[in-house]
This record gives C-alpha cells, sequence and structure tokens, in this order.
C-alpha cells in the first residue's frame, strides 16, 4: 500500500517507541510502522534487479544510508597471543615477610659469643637454638602460575556478484559505492559482534567481583557506604538519587579519589589470593595499582548528571586520568540501563586449579567499576578473512572473516564495583 498524502496521527505509534526506548514497557513488543515510515515505494514501479530482488532497475542519484560504527568497550586491555596459542600464562609472586636479625646480639638470638659459628649452636635443656642459622640457609621465591585457557570462536560471511547487480545502476562510480556500502555495514555488523563479546567479558568480571566480595571486599554498597560515612544515616538508594542527590555525588567523588589512592597501596585488599602455606607459614599475595594502570568504567546517564556539579575534580593527573575512562549507556539491556543479572564463572577459593560456576548476581543499579589493566583483557588469537574463488557458472564469490578470542577476567588483580542497592 502506497503511503498516503494525508497527514497521520501517530501519537499511539510515539508513545510506543518512547515507552520501550526508556524502558517503561520493561519488554520489547511489535509496533507497527507500515504507515509512519517513507520507503520511496513509487521506484519500485520500474521493476528490479532479479538477483537481490531489492534494487530498482533506473535510478537517479542514489544515497547509500550507511555509516561506519566502532565498537564500544575499547578501554579493556588487549592481548596479543596468536593463533599458535590457546592459553595465556601469567606468573605472579607471593610476598615473603622479614626475619630476624642475625648481625647482632638482640633479644631473640644470641649471634656473637665465644665459640659460636654461622650455624645454630643449642644451649639449655632441652637444647634451643640460641643463633640464627648458616647464611646458606634458602629462602625461594614463591611463584603463583594461572593459566588463561580456551578461546570462544564465531565467523561472519557475505556474497559479493560480479557484475549481477550492475544493472541497478548509472554508473562505475555509483556500483562502486554501494559495494562500499554493503562492506561498510558489514563491518558494522562485525564491530557490533565485537562490541558483544566485550560487554560479555565485562559482565562476567563485575558478577564475579560480587561474587567474591567475602574474599576481596571488592563489591562496595554505596547507598550503605554512604550512610555510614555521615554518622549512620538511613537514606535509600532512591533518596539518594534524588532529594540528596548533590549531598551524594559530592561524597561519591571525595569516595572514589580515596578508592584510587587506595589501590595504589601494595595489600591484600580488593583483589583474591589464593591459599599459599609452605612449612607452616602462610604467604599472601600482595597487589598495588599505580594511577597509570587504573581504569574506570561509568555509567554515563549517572556521569552527566554529576558532571555539571562535582565530576571534574575526580579527573586530573592527580586522581584519575580522563583517557583512563570509559562511559557506557548500558551494561547489559538498553531497557534496563543501569541493571545487570548475569551467572559468572569465578575461581573456586577452595580449590585454585579450578574455576566454578558462580551465583547468579542480579544489581538493579550498578554506577562503575574501578580497577587494574590486567584484571579484565581480551586476548585476540584471530582475526582473518578469506575470500572464496568466483563461482564460474553464477558468478559470485563469498567473504568469511573469522574470529577466535578469549575473555580473562583474573580476579588476583585489584578489582571494585560500585553499585547501589535497592
Amino acid at each position: 500500500m502506497a503511503r498516503a498524502l494525508t497527514p497521520i496521527d501517530v501519537y499511539a505509534l510515539i508513545n510506543a517507541v518512547y515507552k520501550e526506548a526508556t524502558g517503561q514497557d520493561g519488554a520489547i513488543t511489535a509496533v507497527d510502522t507500515s504507515s509512519f515510515i517513507s520507503v520511496g515505494e513509487s521506484i519500485l514501479n520500474s521493476g528490479t534487479e532479479n538477483t537481490l530482488n531489492a534494487l530498482a532497475l533506473v535510478l537517479g542519484r542514489t544515497f547509500m544510508a550507511v555509516r561506519p560504527y566502532e565498537a564500544k568497550l575499547r578501554i579493556m586491555n588487549t592481548l596479543n597471543s596468536g593463533l599458535y596459542a590457546n592459553r595465556v600464562r601469567k606468573i605472579s609472586y607471593y610476598s615473603r615477610m622479614a626475619s630476624a636479625s642475625g648481625a647482632f646480639n638482640t633479644d631473640l638470638y644470641i649471634n656473637h659469643a665465644m665459640g659460636y659459628d654461622n650455624g645454630s649452636n643449642p644451649s639449655g635443656t632441652p637444647p634451643t637454638p640460641n643463633s640464627l642459622p648458616t647464611m646458606w640457609e634458602q629462602n625461594q621465591p614463591i611463584p603463583l602460575e594461572l593459566n588463561f585457557g580456551g578461546s570462544s570462536v564465531w565467523d561472519d560471511w557475505t556474497t559479493v556478484y560480479k557484475w549481477q547487480l550492475q544493472q541497478a545502476f548509472r554508473s562505475e562510480g555509483d556500483f562502486a559505492d554501494f559495494v562500499a556500502g554493503i562492506m561498510t555495514e558489514k563491518g558494522n555488523d562485525i564491530e557490533s559482534e565485537k562490541e558483544a563479546f566485550n560487554r560479555a567479558t565485562l559482565l562476567n568480571f563485575m558478577g564475579g567481583i560480587y561474587d567474591l566480595n567475602s574474599v576481596t571486599g571488592g563489591a562496595i554498597d554505596l547507598v550503605a557506604a554512604f550512610n555510614a560515612d555521615n554518622g549512620g544515616t538511613t537514606y535509600t538508594g532512591t533518596q539518594l538519587r534524588t532529594t540528596y542527590f548533590k549531598e551524594f555525588l559530592e561524597w561519591f567523588v571525595s569516595f572514589t579519589r580515596y578508592l584510587s589512592d587506595s589501590l595504589e597501596n601494595r595489600s591484600v585488599k580488593y583483589h583474591w589470593s589464593p591459599t599459599k602455606t609452605i612449612n607452616g607459614v602462610s604467604y599472601e599475595l600482595l597487589r598495588h595499582t599505580p594511577k597509570s594502570k587504573q581504569k574506570l568504567i561509568l555509567h554515563k546517564k549517572f556521569l552527566y548528571d554529576a558532571e555539571a556539579k562535582v565530576l571534574p575534580e575526580i579527573f586530573n593527573d592527580q586522581y584519575l586520568r580522563i583517557e583512563n575512562y570509559e562511559g557506557v549507556t548500558f551494561w547489559q539491556d538498553e531497557a534496563i540501563p543501569f541493571g545487570i543479572n548475569v551467572t559468572p564463572a569465578i575461581p573456586d577459593t577452595s580449590d585454585p586449579t579450578e574455576q566454578t560456576v558462580g551465583t547468579t548476581v542480579a544489581l538493579d543499579y550498578v554506577i562503575g567499576v574501578l580497577y587494574d589493566e590486567d584484571a579484565l583483557m581480551v586476548d585476540y588469537q584471530l582475526d582473518d578473512a578469506l575470500s572464496t574463488p568466483m563461482e564460474a557458472r553464477k558468478a559470485y564469490s563469498n567473504v568469511f572473516w573469522h574470529f577466535r578470542r578469549n575473555a580473562i577476567n583474573d580476579f588476583t588483580e585489584n578489582a571494585i564495583l560500585l553499585y547501589m542497592a535497592s
């Protein structure tokens, strides 16, 4: 049916699309746009080519409705292990403590006395060592090796016709623009696929931080933290985002700066330290994250609300660098922009040689994540494009893109999830 020239009242359609775009429906529903959009139906009267059955034969000027798209979440650290490896090996080292002094006589040991040598010199009943052991006593480094193995793969492809579509265009230039448009849009598809991969990597990371909170302390409920810092107030998340929003923003800036400074301390906080005990002595995996290695992903809606007020105080060379930041308009679903619902893979804290399935994490209001760049990575193992020969009888060829990736979440590195509990 041709589009009528009489103005059509589309308030119902506008309301329906608006409610979906703003997440008020909570679900995708079908909307009828057939009388709303002009698709230039009159040109079909000239007929179409018979390959795609979508391009008119006679054209004046052709406009290619395509523009390049770039995948988001490029803030993630990337590796390139290549096709010959399907795992990344990462070696860290446990912290070893100081030892008793052997250069002096102390309240603990008599190291210098007539007849004493560089070994243990027992005395008393029963004999006890009165001096420290030989200088040849070994103090070995204690490494931790983690292997991030596996890969995720997918393909994409498109068909390229040699000359069947040329009759739909008036010049070689128009046809070249058409082909360029096809490849640009297919490139957009691929960028969206890469973004989806990055987003899934981030979602697992966020869910994992929350699941491991009991051992890392990395999941911080900003509502509880604000109330605790302000004399035990009992404001809800909704109140802090409305009535007391300015007070909350000012506190948030200060609190985020404090967290950023805290990550520079070499400590056991904000990451998982696998248990390591040797000869009855327990060793811890200490981490620190300099400002230059810190990454911050924040929700843009929260960012924009804060930007005109106090947020510029966060981003400067003394605190967080703006080049280490990226904003997002949603975490998982545009209809529920602040929410996440994910069942993450996490390390088995009782058996560091294994990973396990975590508890499903459903949060309504996630503001952001602050982390060490080595905690969240994507390993690019393969990006390749191959073309088939021309099909001689039907005169077309196919172009295939092949991808292999590995999503890496290293929970032994510092990471902090910032959310507001319901």
